[in-house]
Protein backbone atom coordinates (compact mmCIF):
# COMPACT_ATOMS: atom_id res chain seq x y z
CA UNK A 1 0.00 0.00 0.00
CA UNK A 2 1.31 3.35 -0.94
CA UNK A 3 1.99 6.01 1.67
CA UNK A 4 -0.61 8.68 0.25
CA UNK A 5 -2.80 6.34 0.26
CA UNK A 6 -2.36 5.19 3.95
CA UNK A 7 -2.36 8.68 4.56
CA UNK A 8 -5.95 8.77 3.58
CA UNK A 9 -6.93 6.27 4.88
CA UNK A 10 -6.17 7.38 8.16
CA UNK A 11 -7.30 11.18 7.85
CA UNK A 12 -10.79 8.89 6.89
CA UNK A 13 -10.30 7.03 9.96
CA UNK A 14 -9.97 9.76 11.73
CA UNK A 15 -12.85 12.11 10.58
CA UNK A 16 -15.14 8.75 11.27
CA UNK A 17 -13.67 8.71 15.12
CA UNK A 18 -14.58 11.73 15.51
CA UNK A 19 -18.21 12.16 14.22
CA UNK A 20 -18.69 8.60 16.08
CA UNK A 21 -17.42 10.42 19.31
CA UNK A 22 -19.58 13.44 18.70
CA UNK A 23 -23.11 11.11 17.89
CA UNK A 24 -22.15 9.47 21.13
CA UNK A 25 -22.15 12.14 23.16
CA UNK A 26 -25.10 13.60 21.55
CA UNK A 27 -27.30 10.66 21.89
CA UNK A 28 -26.47 9.29 25.24
CA UNK A 29 -24.45 12.12 27.41
CA UNK A 30 -24.95 15.79 27.31
CA UNK A 31 -22.65 17.60 25.42
CA UNK A 32 -22.65 21.21 26.78
CA UNK A 33 -21.68 19.40 30.23
CA UNK A 34 -19.24 16.96 28.91
CA UNK A 35 -17.68 20.40 26.91
CA UNK A 36 -17.57 22.43 30.53
CA UNK A 37 -15.91 18.63 32.38
CA UNK A 38 -13.01 18.49 29.57
CA UNK A 39 -12.77 22.85 29.66
CA UNK A 40 -12.55 22.73 33.46
CA UNK A 41 -9.97 19.85 33.61
CA UNK A 42 -7.63 21.62 31.12
CA UNK A 43 -8.09 24.82 33.24
CA UNK A 44 -7.06 23.47 36.50
CA UNK A 45 -4.38 21.87 34.75
CA UNK A 46 -3.32 24.78 33.52
CA UNK A 47 -3.31 26.72 36.60
CA UNK A 48 -1.57 24.05 38.50
CA UNK A 49 1.33 24.07 35.43
CA UNK A 50 1.58 27.71 35.92
CA UNK A 51 2.24 27.11 39.85
CA UNK A 52 4.88 24.16 39.22
CA UNK A 53 6.36 26.90 36.79
CA UNK A 54 7.04 29.43 39.01
CA UNK A 55 7.88 27.04 41.96
CA UNK A 56 11.05 25.31 39.76
CA UNK A 57 11.64 29.14 38.82
CA UNK A 58 12.29 29.38 42.31
CA UNK A 59 14.38 26.41 43.26
CA UNK A 60 16.41 27.10 40.11
CA UNK A 61 17.54 30.88 40.91
CA UNK A 62 18.59 29.37 44.58
CA UNK A 63 20.31 26.15 43.27
CA UNK A 64 20.96 26.56 39.29
CA UNK A 65 21.74 23.84 37.16
CA UNK A 66 25.42 23.02 37.43
CA UNK A 67 27.24 22.56 33.99
CA UNK A 68 29.40 19.10 34.30
CA UNK A 69 32.76 19.70 32.57
CA UNK A 70 33.52 16.03 32.24
CA UNK A 71 30.64 15.26 30.44
CA UNK A 72 31.23 15.77 26.46
CA UNK A 73 29.33 12.80 24.67
CA UNK A 74 30.24 12.83 20.72
CA UNK A 75 27.33 14.30 18.98
CA UNK A 76 26.92 13.76 15.51
CA UNK A 77 24.65 16.87 13.80
CA UNK A 78 22.48 15.43 10.75
CA UNK A 79 21.26 18.39 8.67
CA UNK A 80 18.85 16.79 5.95
CA UNK A 81 18.33 19.14 2.80
CA UNK A 82 16.29 18.93 -0.04
CA UNK A 83 16.19 21.53 -2.91
CA UNK A 84 18.44 23.71 0.23
CA UNK A 85 21.15 25.33 -2.39
CA UNK A 86 20.26 28.91 -1.33
CA UNK A 87 20.54 28.14 2.23
CA UNK A 88 22.37 25.22 3.44
CA UNK A 89 26.42 26.16 2.78
CA UNK A 90 25.21 29.18 5.23
CA UNK A 91 23.62 26.73 7.58
CA UNK A 92 26.57 24.54 7.76
CA UNK A 93 29.17 27.35 8.16
CA UNK A 94 26.86 28.43 11.13
CA UNK A 95 27.18 24.88 12.59
CA UNK A 96 30.70 24.62 12.39
CA UNK A 97 31.28 27.89 14.82
CA UNK A 98 29.76 26.23 17.86
CA UNK A 99 31.77 25.73 20.82
CA UNK A 100 31.76 22.54 21.50
CA UNK A 101 35.24 20.41 20.35
CA UNK A 102 33.44 16.57 20.12
CA UNK A 103 31.16 16.93 17.32
CA UNK A 104 30.97 16.37 13.58
CA UNK A 105 28.19 17.10 10.52
CA UNK A 106 26.01 14.96 8.22
CA UNK A 107 24.87 16.78 5.92
CA UNK A 108 22.21 14.60 3.45
CA UNK A 109 21.29 15.90 0.10
CA UNK A 110 18.00 14.19 0.21
CA UNK A 111 16.73 13.52 -3.64
CA UNK A 112 16.84 17.46 -4.58
CA UNK A 113 16.74 18.71 -7.98
CA UNK A 114 18.83 21.78 -7.70
CA UNK A 115 22.51 22.35 -7.00
CA UNK A 116 22.11 20.99 -3.37
CA UNK A 117 23.98 17.46 -4.02
CA UNK A 118 27.01 20.16 -5.61
CA UNK A 119 26.56 22.21 -2.67
CA UNK A 120 26.68 19.33 -0.06
CA UNK A 121 29.57 17.39 -1.82
CA UNK A 122 32.08 21.05 -1.79
CA UNK A 123 31.32 21.15 1.74
CA UNK A 124 32.09 17.78 2.65
CA UNK A 125 35.66 18.44 0.66
CA UNK A 126 36.06 21.93 2.21
CA UNK A 127 35.66 20.82 6.13
CA UNK A 128 37.29 17.80 7.88
CA UNK A 129 34.65 17.51 10.51
CA UNK A 130 31.80 17.38 7.80
CA UNK A 131 30.58 13.98 5.68
CA UNK A 132 28.06 14.41 3.09
CA UNK A 133 25.14 11.28 2.32
CA UNK A 134 23.65 11.79 -1.14
CA UNK A 135 20.55 10.01 -1.70
CA UNK A 136 19.38 8.70 -5.10
CA UNK A 137 16.14 10.17 -6.38
CA UNK A 138 14.49 6.34 -6.11
CA UNK A 139 15.77 6.24 -2.48
CA UNK A 140 12.67 5.94 0.00
CA UNK A 141 10.95 9.19 1.20
CA UNK A 142 10.14 11.01 3.99
CA UNK A 143 12.87 12.67 7.09
CA UNK A 144 12.64 9.62 9.18
CA UNK A 145 14.06 7.83 5.79
CA UNK A 146 16.85 10.09 5.62
CA UNK A 147 17.83 10.24 9.38
CA UNK A 148 18.15 6.67 9.37
CA UNK A 149 20.33 6.53 6.43
CA UNK A 150 22.27 9.19 8.29
CA UNK A 151 22.43 7.03 12.05
CA UNK A 152 24.11 4.40 9.69
CA UNK A 153 27.60 6.62 9.15
CA UNK A 154 27.88 7.24 12.90
CA UNK A 155 28.55 6.04 16.13
CA UNK A 156 28.56 9.24 18.32
CA UNK A 157 26.75 8.81 21.46
CA UNK A 158 24.05 11.07 20.73
CA UNK A 159 22.83 12.82 17.26
CA UNK A 160 22.03 16.52 17.08
CA UNK A 161 19.11 17.20 14.48
CA UNK A 162 18.86 21.06 12.24
CA UNK A 163 16.86 21.83 9.53
CA UNK A 164 18.59 23.21 6.60
CA UNK A 165 17.63 26.68 7.28
CA UNK A 166 18.51 26.37 11.27
CA UNK A 167 20.90 29.25 12.96
CA UNK A 168 22.32 29.02 16.31
CA UNK A 169 24.56 30.65 18.99
CA UNK A 170 28.41 29.03 19.39
CA UNK A 171 27.11 28.43 22.99
CA UNK A 172 23.76 26.17 21.70
CA UNK A 173 24.78 22.80 22.58
CA UNK A 174 26.72 23.64 26.18
CA UNK A 175 23.12 25.18 26.74
CA UNK A 176 21.66 21.84 26.24
CA UNK A 177 24.26 19.27 27.72
CA UNK A 178 23.61 19.93 31.69
CA UNK A 179 19.53 19.08 31.16
CA UNK A 180 20.91 16.20 28.50
CA UNK A 181 23.16 14.36 30.68
CA UNK A 182 20.86 12.17 33.82
CA UNK A 183 20.43 8.56 32.77
CA UNK A 184 16.29 8.79 32.72
CA UNK A 185 16.83 11.90 29.90
CA UNK A 186 16.65 10.59 26.43
CA UNK A 187 16.04 13.34 24.47
CA UNK A 188 16.27 17.61 24.69
CA UNK A 189 14.48 20.23 22.37
CA UNK A 190 15.55 23.50 22.15
CA UNK A 191 13.69 26.48 22.19
CA UNK A 192 12.79 27.60 18.49
CA UNK A 193 12.06 31.08 16.93
CA UNK A 194 11.10 32.39 13.87
CA UNK A 195 14.10 34.34 12.04
CA UNK A 196 11.73 36.68 9.62
CA UNK A 197 9.12 36.98 11.66
CA UNK A 198 8.95 40.78 10.55
CA UNK A 199 8.62 39.96 6.82
CA UNK A 200 4.70 40.08 6.62
CA UNK A 201 1.64 39.34 9.33
CA UNK A 202 1.48 35.88 8.49
CA UNK A 203 5.33 35.04 9.71
CA UNK A 204 4.47 37.51 12.88
CA UNK A 205 1.55 35.24 13.64
CA UNK A 206 4.17 32.58 13.46
CA UNK A 207 6.26 33.86 15.43
CA UNK A 208 3.93 34.28 18.29
CA UNK A 209 2.74 31.03 17.50
CA UNK A 210 6.39 29.66 18.38
CA UNK A 211 6.33 32.00 21.85
CA UNK A 212 2.93 30.23 22.66
CA UNK A 213 4.48 27.20 22.32
CA UNK A 214 7.64 27.45 24.48
CA UNK A 215 5.18 28.65 27.34
CA UNK A 216 3.59 25.21 26.53
CA UNK A 217 6.84 23.28 27.00
CA UNK A 218 8.16 25.09 29.59
CA UNK A 219 5.04 24.08 31.49
CA UNK A 220 4.86 20.69 30.41
CA UNK A 221 9.04 20.09 31.20
CA UNK A 222 7.87 21.75 34.56
CA UNK A 223 5.49 18.78 35.97
CA UNK A 224 7.79 16.37 34.47
CA UNK A 225 5.01 15.58 31.09
CA UNK A 226 5.30 14.58 28.05
CA UNK A 227 7.42 17.25 26.27
CA UNK A 228 7.63 16.76 22.50
CA UNK A 229 10.54 16.87 20.19
CA UNK A 230 9.89 19.76 17.31
CA UNK A 231 12.49 18.08 14.41
CA UNK A 232 15.08 21.10 14.51
CA UNK A 233 16.72 21.73 16.91
CA UNK A 234 16.73 17.80 19.11
CA UNK A 235 19.47 16.38 20.98
CA UNK A 236 18.79 12.42 21.18
CA UNK A 237 21.07 9.91 22.74
CA UNK A 238 22.09 7.11 20.92
CA UNK A 239 21.29 4.37 23.47
CA UNK A 240 17.42 6.09 23.30
CA UNK A 241 17.50 5.84 19.61
CA UNK A 242 18.66 2.20 19.68
CA UNK A 243 16.10 1.04 22.41
CA UNK A 244 13.15 2.68 20.13
CA UNK A 245 14.76 0.74 16.42
CA UNK A 246 15.56 4.48 15.06
CA UNK A 247 12.99 6.95 13.43
CA UNK A 248 9.55 5.94 12.12
CA UNK A 249 9.92 5.50 8.19
CA UNK A 250 6.26 4.99 8.11
CA UNK A 251 4.97 8.25 9.91
CA UNK A 252 4.49 11.76 8.25
CA UNK A 253 5.46 13.85 11.29
CA UNK A 254 9.14 12.05 12.54
CA UNK A 255 9.49 14.10 15.72
CA UNK A 256 6.08 13.67 17.22
CA UNK A 257 6.03 10.35 16.73
CA UNK A 258 9.28 9.89 17.83
CA UNK A 259 8.27 11.93 21.41
CA UNK A 260 5.64 9.71 21.93
CA UNK A 261 7.57 6.15 21.79
CA UNK A 262 10.58 7.73 23.37
CA UNK A 263 7.84 8.38 26.45
CA UNK A 264 6.05 5.04 25.73
CA UNK A 265 9.76 3.26 26.40
CA UNK A 266 9.73 5.85 29.72
CA UNK A 267 12.59 7.77 28.38
CA UNK A 268 12.27 11.51 29.44
CA UNK A 269 12.08 14.46 27.23
CA UNK A 270 13.61 17.76 28.46
CA UNK A 271 12.43 21.37 26.87
CA UNK A 272 15.41 24.04 27.47
CA UNK A 273 14.22 27.30 26.46
CA UNK A 274 18.02 29.06 26.80
CA UNK A 275 18.81 27.06 24.00
CA UNK A 276 16.98 28.97 20.93
CA UNK A 277 17.38 27.54 17.36
CA UNK A 278 16.07 30.06 14.70
CA UNK A 279 14.45 29.09 11.48
CA UNK A 280 12.68 30.49 8.61
CA UNK A 281 8.77 30.68 9.05
CA UNK A 282 6.54 29.67 6.00
CA UNK A 283 5.60 32.64 3.33
CA UNK A 284 2.37 31.90 1.67
CA UNK A 285 -0.94 30.85 3.37
CA UNK A 286 -0.46 27.67 0.94
CA UNK A 287 2.38 26.40 2.10
CA UNK A 288 0.96 27.16 5.81
CA UNK A 289 -2.44 24.90 5.22
CA UNK A 290 -0.24 21.88 3.74
CA UNK A 291 2.41 21.92 6.47
CA UNK A 292 -0.62 22.53 9.25
CA UNK A 293 -2.62 19.76 7.62
CA UNK A 294 0.43 17.19 7.89
CA UNK A 295 1.14 18.28 12.03
CA UNK A 296 -2.49 17.81 12.79
CA UNK A 297 -2.91 14.51 11.11
CA UNK A 298 0.31 13.38 12.04
CA UNK A 299 0.12 14.42 15.66
CA UNK A 300 -3.44 12.41 15.35
CA UNK A 301 -2.28 9.59 13.65
CA UNK A 302 0.74 8.72 16.47
CA UNK A 303 -2.49 9.00 19.44
CA UNK A 304 -4.65 6.37 17.57
CA UNK A 305 -1.30 3.92 16.08
CA UNK A 306 0.18 3.85 20.20
CA UNK A 307 -3.43 4.50 22.02
CA UNK A 308 -3.14 0.70 23.49
CA UNK A 309 0.46 1.47 24.44
CA UNK A 310 -0.24 5.01 25.90
CA UNK A 311 -2.45 3.65 28.69
CA UNK A 312 -0.70 0.13 28.90
CA UNK A 313 2.75 0.90 28.55
CA UNK A 314 4.68 0.01 32.12
CA UNK A 315 7.82 2.53 31.44
CA UNK A 316 5.92 5.45 31.25
CA UNK A 317 5.14 7.73 33.95
CA UNK A 318 1.66 8.40 35.50
CA UNK A 319 2.09 12.19 34.75
CA UNK A 320 3.30 11.75 31.57
CA UNK A 321 0.47 9.40 30.28
CA UNK A 322 -1.89 11.83 31.77
CA UNK A 323 -0.30 15.15 30.46
CA UNK A 324 -0.58 13.22 26.93
CA UNK A 325 -4.38 12.60 27.37
CA UNK A 326 -5.19 16.18 28.59
CA UNK A 327 -3.28 17.06 25.39
CA UNK A 328 -5.63 15.73 23.09
CA UNK A 329 -7.73 18.45 24.12
CA UNK A 330 -5.70 20.58 21.73
CA UNK A 331 -7.69 18.71 18.76
CA UNK A 332 -10.72 17.33 20.13
CA UNK A 333 -12.27 20.35 21.82
CA UNK A 334 -11.95 22.66 18.71
CA UNK A 335 -14.01 20.63 16.46
CA UNK A 336 -16.42 19.50 19.52
CA UNK A 337 -17.12 22.68 20.14
CA UNK A 338 -17.92 24.42 16.67
CA UNK A 339 -19.85 20.91 15.91
CA UNK A 340 -21.84 21.71 19.30
CA UNK A 341 -22.61 24.95 18.14
CA UNK A 342 -23.74 24.38 15.12
CA UNK A 343 -25.84 21.50 15.90
CA UNK A 344 -27.41 24.31 18.52
CA UNK A 345 -27.88 26.52 16.03
CA UNK A 346 -29.81 23.91 13.67
CA UNK A 347 -32.32 22.82 16.06
CA UNK A 348 -32.70 26.43 17.04
CA UNK A 349 -33.74 27.33 13.57
CA UNK A 350 -35.99 24.05 13.08
CA UNK A 351 -37.71 25.24 16.03
CA UNK A 352 -36.73 22.47 18.44
CA UNK A 353 -35.38 22.49 22.05
CA UNK A 354 -31.59 23.84 22.44
CA UNK A 355 -29.15 25.70 24.08
CA UNK A 356 -27.66 27.87 21.96
CA UNK A 357 -26.94 30.85 24.12
CA UNK A 358 -25.10 28.52 26.37
CA UNK A 359 -23.42 26.72 23.97
CA UNK A 360 -22.23 30.10 22.38
CA UNK A 361 -21.09 31.49 25.91
CA UNK A 362 -19.16 28.26 26.55
CA UNK A 363 -17.38 28.88 23.29
CA UNK A 364 -16.94 32.52 23.97
CA UNK A 365 -15.27 31.64 27.84
CA UNK A 366 -13.20 29.25 26.03
CA UNK A 367 -11.63 31.40 23.39
CA UNK A 368 -11.16 34.37 26.02
CA UNK A 369 -9.20 31.78 28.47
CA UNK A 370 -6.96 30.81 25.45
CA UNK A 371 -6.64 34.72 24.44
CA UNK A 372 -5.42 35.16 28.18
CA UNK A 373 -2.58 32.41 28.04
CA UNK A 374 -1.33 33.77 24.69
CA UNK A 375 -1.01 37.51 26.58
CA UNK A 376 0.64 36.17 28.99
CA UNK A 377 3.46 34.12 27.36
CA UNK A 378 4.11 36.96 24.64
CA UNK A 379 4.54 39.57 27.74
CA UNK A 380 6.68 36.75 29.34
CA UNK A 381 8.90 35.30 26.45
CA UNK A 382 8.50 38.16 24.26
CA UNK A 383 8.25 40.85 26.23
CA UNK A 384 5.88 42.84 24.47
CA UNK A 385 4.34 45.69 25.75
CA UNK A 386 0.69 44.93 27.36
CA UNK A 387 -1.31 46.29 24.63
CA UNK A 388 0.76 44.88 22.09
CA UNK A 389 0.60 41.43 23.82
CA UNK A 390 -3.10 42.22 23.57
CA UNK A 391 -3.55 43.12 19.72
CA UNK A 392 -1.06 40.73 18.92
CA UNK A 393 -2.89 37.55 21.11
CA UNK A 394 -5.78 38.47 19.38
CA UNK A 395 -4.86 38.34 15.91
CA UNK A 396 -2.67 35.11 16.03
CA UNK A 397 -5.41 33.69 17.59
CA UNK A 398 -8.18 34.53 14.47
CA UNK A 399 -5.04 33.16 12.73
CA UNK A 400 -4.82 30.41 14.44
Amino acid sequence: MGIALKVRISLLIIIIALLGFLYIFQNWFDAFWGIIFVLALVALYMIYTYFVIKHQRRKLRKNPIQENPDFKPSITIMVPAHNEACVIEKTVENILKLDYENFDVIVIDDRSTDDTKIVVQELAEKYANVRCLIREQDAFPGKSAVLNDALKMTNSEAVLVFDADAKVESDFIRKLLPVFEPDNVGAVQAQKRVMNAKQNLLTRCQYNELIFDTYVQIGRDAVKGAVELRGNGELIKRKALDDIGGWNEETITDDLDMSTRLHINGWDIRFCPDAIVFEEAVLTYTALIKQRRRWVEGSIRRYLEFAKEIFTSKDMSLRCGFDLIVYLSEFLLPFWMVSEVALQAFRYVRDNNNNILSSMLVFLAAGIFFWTGFIYSLQKYSHYSGLKAVWMAFITSIYI
